[in-house]
């Protein structure tokens, strides 16, 4: 029995009218993820408007106030596959009032496709992204210089702007080969789903090859096993009278049968007896693998607790320093009490203060004593209980949390624990 195709999650990000929608369309459609009437919707669409060959972006911007508008204005996820792998992509919104949205949509990406104009080629939207997604700490950027064919001296023009973003994302600490950069034409699909004869200058992959080629296996962390507690298994049947499972997703590092360990925040010790799946026991579990685990001694877990590796425990905190994205409305004030929601655990928190705001209209961090709509600053947070946290840099599961309102339960932030501001002063 042949295993699933391996999964890959990835945003796309650019300015407005760089045919991102298009590309987003193109996909879908070259990789067959869409429906015989969707393609006949599209083409009835496309000749009314004009059209002779079908404008895929209408694929994407399936809402109508959004096509009349000509923008897309939220993130929406698209599902679609290759032979080789199934992907998950989550398209944001270009606009430089929608961070909140490009933050959200890459949040959790392996790879982001950002897109830029050949006649334009690398300009602000293109750097405040590219510093964006260096704060949200995505391992992986392809550049896809869309319209291509529109420039009259394609290679030099490819070239040029390959070399100038290389730069760009070496400054904010990308290494070599976690960057590539692809000349594409959204709109005649050269280089998205098969290599274009095109482009003779370029003599790499297509877009969809590259995407194929990008591991998927688990990042290997430098800190060791976190398992945060999702739900207490006690059955209580006469099959399992002393039945008492742990149940939760690895969020770090992996752990076996006989290691020893801590749960916090209490500090508790004991050993891992036993990790059970639905297809059977395991000897070990790493980085993403859902299991329930089974301790060798009767200690007080409860939801929110986190098991770790004894030999590499985190300290809990309750004052920490934060990188937070507003997604409120409603600007953020020092002294506000919060939800603060790391993992599956959710406490009362208290912001201290705030020191630092992103300033993306000049690309560095100015001082700031409040957070509006869509800004990025630093913060200082105090929680009512503690939690058991990483900086994010360190590890992206455990390094993040929400702010949530407590009265309605909307969500008011995305944080990154750490200074994740600091390589950009």
């Amino acid at each position: 029995m042949s295993s699933a195709p391996a999964l890959l999650r990835l945003a796309t990000a650019g300015s407005v009218d760089d045919g991102k929608s298009t590309l987003v369309g193109r996909l879908l459609y070259d990789t067959k993820s869409v429906l015989a009437d969707q393609i006949d919707a599209v083409t009835r669409a496309s000749v009314d408007k004009g059209l002779d060959t079908p404008d895929l972006s209408l694929l994407v911007d399936g809402l109508r106030a959004e096509r009349e508008q000509g923008i897309t204005i939220d993130v929406a996820y698209r599902y679609f596959a290759t032979p080789n792998r199934s992907f998950i992509l989550a398209d944001t919104p270009g606009h430089v009032q929608y961070t909140r949205n490009t933050v959200s949509g890459a949040s959790t990406a392996q790879v982001v496709i950002l897109l830029t104009d050949a006649r334009k080629g690398v300009i602000e939207q293109t750097r405040r992204h590219a510093a964006v997604l260096s704060l949200l700490g995505v391992p992986r950027v392809v550049l896809a210089v869309n319209k291509i064919d529109l420039v009259d001296d394609p290679a030099s023009v490819f070239h040029e702007i390959s070399a100038e973003f290389r730069s760009l994302t070496a400054s904010l600490g990308w290494s070599d080969d976690s960057v590539h950069a692809i000349p594409v034409s959204a709109l005649h699909g050269d280089n998205v789903a098969s290599r274009s004869e095109t482009t003779p200058y370029y003599d790499g992959p297509s877009l969809i090859e590259h995407l194929e080629s990008i591991p998927t296996d688990p990042d290997i962390t430098p800190i060791g096993f976190r398992f945060p507690v999702q739900y207490v298994i006690r059955p209580r049947t006469p099959e399992y009278p002393d039945y008492r499972g742990y149940a939760g997703q690895v969020a770090a590092g992996t752990v076996d049968v006989g290691d020893e360990v801590l749960v916090l925040p209490a500090g508790t010790r004991s050993r891992v007896e036993r990790i059970d799946t639905p297809d059977g026991e395991l000897a070990s579990a790493h980085t993403g693998r859902s299991v329930t685990v089974i301790l060798a001694d009767d200690v007080d877990v409860s939801r929110g607790d986190v098991i770790v590796s004894a030999a590499d425990a985190p300290e809990p905190r309750q004052q920490f320093e934060a990188t937070v994205c507003w997604l409120a409305e409603k600007p953020l004030r020092i002294g506000a009490r919060l939800l603060l929601k790391h993992g599956t655990k959710t406490t009362q928190a208290i912001i201290g203060g705030v020191d630092a705001v992103f300033d993306e209209q000049n690309l560095k961090v100015v001082p700031g004593e409040g957070l509006e709509l869509n800004q990025i600053g630093r913060i200082g947070v105090q929680t009512a209980e503690p939690i058991v946290a990483d900086d994010y840099d360190k590890n992206r599961e455990m390094g993040s949390f929400l702010l949530i309102d407590p009265q309605s339960g909307n969500t008011l932030a995305a944080g990154l624990v750490g200074d994740a501001l600091a390589h950009l002063v």
